[in-house]
């Protein structure tokens, strides 16, 4: 047996065609290791339960567990510890989610592959391979590591899922192998190169394993996803800050106000003073502590969840509901996501223009009658069109094939039929007219034809024929064909049919969309400009990347929106690049190639039909649909989420500002503890009314109607702005105001009656909270109409008409005597929803004022 081949003419490579033996085996696995992913370090339980306790929302619930505890209601204490126990289950659940990610990876590896080991042809588990190996490859098998091609017999290899393209790639002998194994390559996707995880099609091959386990493509991919970090999304900065300075706020008024109760209370003895301080300081605490803020999110996003997954928008992390409507940069793959996935004829050029009904003929008896290729599903698809069904077409004998090679960059069918033989070729136009009759003037217009179909981002194929008499007369092989030049066929993924508005309504919302594609720089420009992408004159591609630094590159992504012949190191730079510019990016993604970019974005956004399964658990988001369209609606949805957590957080501040003056002002103005508008009890079911309206009612609310036309948020501003802020101040201080006002009028014109005063202090309040969560539903209609928008919402009616029935419940039934309330006259009521109303509808007068000015 030869010891030695031959590879790129002169160029000799000294193998052993016997292969490795088994103390070569041992010296290379002990130096490179298995092929297999690295493995990801697994925090320990404790850690993660410690590090999930430690979040500030959760320490607030954990102190309002325990507030409710030291006032004997353990059951709102209990509910607000179980909130604790649901988060951590889910951050678990998510730590088991990544391990599913990088096993999902070790799957793409075949199971067992052929490999020569001492002059024997074994199978071997793919774990056992080492570089050096010889590896036999062959038609279907899934390849298990990165090598070169030293043998190949029509080999051709499916490299989407590193590459993202469809199209089968033609694998030719290496040339320029040194003998170096593991040397870095200059170039990726080679063409005498194989990669792990991808397909052979068609043929087989000798391959001499270069790298395997974490070495290889995939494996580079497994190690980005083993050390990504979850990144808190910008709502959870912003909630924890803002729970921070509550808490802060909220410590100091409890002391304050256990302090001048104390002193107020000097009539009684030190035990009775200290309790009725404690009590005083505990009801200002649990006035002022937003413990809703948990529940809102919870809501909010649970809710927005549930509604993207009916509009074919999966979410598998709850924060990426409210994140969607945050980002500024939106980086999508060409194929599928912009394009529809599918080739399609969509350029036909006869070189005469008699000859198109023979040129439609022709192109599909050059074809596979039952084929796999793309584009010729694609020709055939054309044919069908134009009335050349199969039976039509293929209604002769097939005589002879000129199988396609990668040297030759075409193929030919021979068929006997129409009482003629007829010679069908088509392939690479330069390979086609080198064997054809063209005449210098048809082959300048020929190429010039091909240039600008090129320039279109088409794949050009030529088609000719030639006809003779006999069989005799067929050609031995396809060069010595005499071919009549028939036309050019120019195929295209084309871009989906909504795509040119969805991107154009991206751009009304301040979304940069960018391209990220392993496709060629002028196919990607073409498709961006016919779907208005901007800045596609130019594209950055991938070697060009890998002369730049980050810095470097976070200069270039400002100008630039194409990125083509990428692989999965540039996808993860370009991302990161976004992000370090201060943008909230999202990407989509299909394959294997784009699970670190999925990885590292703010939103990772996978395919649900065609997505592969690694870059499904890889991301935040799958669209079941695949459409780009669901991408641009779960924007929006986002922002209105977004929108609606802020009023939520408004109402919060607006209604607490009311209940923790009242408890603060009390004792200040020397009210007796029993005595006082508020008691933690009245405080608590308070807290029953605020929950539901605001986490139900305003949830429910549409999005205004310049969502989509707004700038991205800046991430680094806080939830509570200025104006928000000011605004809730304002609107908390009048019902304060009404309803304290009104409480203590009562009480100073009867002091014996302290339960009527409360009674009719408390109903203002309840009636205000009503009408504030449809006052502060917009910013600009007024309450009547976001009202009306809602009005045959069930839930709505649900929730307000049971907070009105159990407030008039708590006023005339026995209840009323043990919560310290009494029985109201109809005056007195009618009084009450009078003033509770006045202390909140006086802002739609200010929206009014507001509208008017803007117009």
């Amino acid at each position: 047996m030869e010891n030695h081949i031959y590879i790129g003419g002169n160029k000799t490579v000294k193998l052993h065609w016997d292969g490795l033996t088994s103390e070569q085996v041992k010296e290379q696995r002990d130096k490179y290791g298995i092929n297999e992913l690295d493995k990801q370090k697994k925090e320990p339980f404790y850690l993660k339960v410690v590090h999930t306790i430690l979040e500030p929302m959760f320490l607030l619930l954990i102190v309002a567990s325990l507030i409710y505890f030291f006032l004997g209601e353990p059951k709102d204490g209990l509910i607000m510890l179980i909130f604790v126990v649901v988060i951590i289950a889910i951050e678990i659940i998510q730590e088991w989610k990544t391990d599913q990610t990088l096993n999902a990876l070790k799957d793409l590896s075949a199971p067992k592959v052929k490999v020569v080991r001492e002059g024997k042809t074994i199978e071997i588990h793919s774990e056992e391979l080492v570089p050096k190996d010889l590896m036999l490859i062959e038609e279907g098998v899934k390849v298990p590591a990165d090598g070169f091609v030293i043998k190949a017999n029509d080999l051709r290899i499916n490299e989407s899922s590193l590459t993202g393209e469809t199209e089968a790639v033609w694998k030719i002998i290496c040339e320029d192998f040194k003998g170096n194994v593991n040397d870095e390559l200059d170039n990726y996707w080679r063409e005498d190169y194989v990669y792990t995880g991808t397909l052979v099609t068609t043929g087989s091959g000798t391959i001499l394993v270069d790298k395997i386990g974490s070495q290889t493509e995939y494996g580079k991919i497994g190690k980005h996803l083993a050390h990504a970090e979850n990144t808190p999304s910008p709502l959870d900065l912003q909630i924890g800050k803002l729970v921070k300075i509550c808490a802060l706020v909220t410590l100091a008024f409890l002391l304050l106000v256990a302090g001048v109760t104390f002193i107020n209370d000097a009539s009684l003895d030190l035990k009775s003073r200290i309790v009725q301080s404690i009590l005083s300081g505990i009801t200002i605490a649990m006035a002022m502590i937003p413990e809703e803020f948990p529940v809102v999110l919870m809501v909010f996003l649970s809710m927005g969840a549930w509604r993207l997954a009916k509009k074919d928008s999966l979410i598998r992390k709850l924060p990426a509901v409210e994140t969607m409507g945050a980002i500024s940069v939106l980086a999508v793959d060409k194929t599928g996501t912009i394009t529809e996935n599918r080739m399609t004829v969509t350029e036909l050029w006869p070189l005469y223009s008699e000859n198109q009904t023979r040129l439609t003929e022709v192109m599909g008896l050059a074809s596979e009658t039952d084929p796999y290729d793309p584009m010729e599903i694609a020709i055939l698809a054309y044919d069908e069109s134009e009335g050349w069904s199969k039976e039509k077409l293929f209604n002769g004998e097939l005589v002879k094939e000129y199988p396609f090679t990668d040297e030759l960059k075409m193929m030919g069918h021979v068929w006997n039929r129409n009482n003629q033989i007829e010679i069908t070729v088509k392939g690479s136009p330069e390979s086609l007219i080198n064997i054809s009759t063209l005449t210098d003037a048809e082959k300048r217009s020929t190429l010039e034809k091909i240039t600008a179909f090129s320039n279109q981002g088409l794949r050009v194929i030529a088609v000719g024929e030639q006809l003779v008499q006999t069989i005799a007369e067929v050609p031995e092989t396809i060069q010595k064909c005499q071919l009549t030049f028939l036309g050019l066929i120019g195929l295209s993924d084309p871009p989906r049919a909504t795509i040119k508005n969805d991107i154009m309504q991206c751009k009304k919302a301040g979304i940069n969309v960018v391209m990220i594609t392993g496709d060629n720089g002028i196919t990607a420009s073409a498709i961006a400009k016919q779907v208005g992408i901007p800045n596609a004159d130019h594209s950055l591609t991938g070697i060009e990347i890998d002369r730049l630094s980050d810095d470097d590159l976070g200069e270039h992504i400002k100008t630039t929106n194409i990125f083509s012949r990428v692989t999965p190191e540039h996808k993860m730079r370009i991302v990161k690049a976004y992000k370090q510019n201060g943008e909230i990016v999202a990407m989509t993604g299909d394959g294997v190639n784009d699970a670190p970019a999925l990885k590292y974005a703010d939103i990772g956004i996978a395919m649900g039909k065609r997505g592969a399964e690694v870059s499904r658990e890889a991301a935040d988001l799958i669209l079941m649909d695949d459409n780009f369209s669901t991408i641009v609606n779960t924007i929006e949805d986002g922002r209105r989420i977004y929108d609606n957590i802020k009023k939520a957080i408004g109402y919060i501040f607006v209604i607490h500002i009311p209940i923790a003056l009242i408890a603060f002002v009390g004792p200040l103005l020397g009210i007796p503890q029993m005595s006082l508008f508020l008691l933690p009890v009245h405080v608590v079911l308070l807290e029953l009314v605020i929950d539901p309206t605001c986490s139900v009612v305003l949830e429910r609310q549409p999005s205004e109607p310049d969502i989509m036309e707004r700038e991205p948020r800046n991430p680094k501003e806080t939830i509570l702005t200025k104006s928000l802020l000011v605004k809730s101040i304002i609107q908390g201080l009048v019902i304060f105001l009404i309803s304290f006002f009104t409480y203590y009028l009562m009480l100073q014109q009867n002091p014996n009656n302290d339960s009527l005063a409360r009674t009719m202090g408390l109903t203002i309040l309840v009636v205000a909270n009503l009408f504030l969560v449809q006052v502060n539903s917009s910013n600009r209609l007024l309450a009547i109409q976001t009202f009306k928008t809602l009005i045959y919402d069930k839930v709505i009616w649900l929730v307000l008409g049971g907070t009105s029935i159990g407030l008039l419940a708590l006023i005339y039934s026995p209840m009323n005597d043990v919560l310290g309330l009494s029985a109201l006259s109809l005056t007195q009521l009618l009084v009450c929803i009078v003033l509770g109303m006045v202390s909140v509808l006086w802002y739609d007068l200010v929206k009014m004022v507001k509208n008017k000015t803007s117009i």
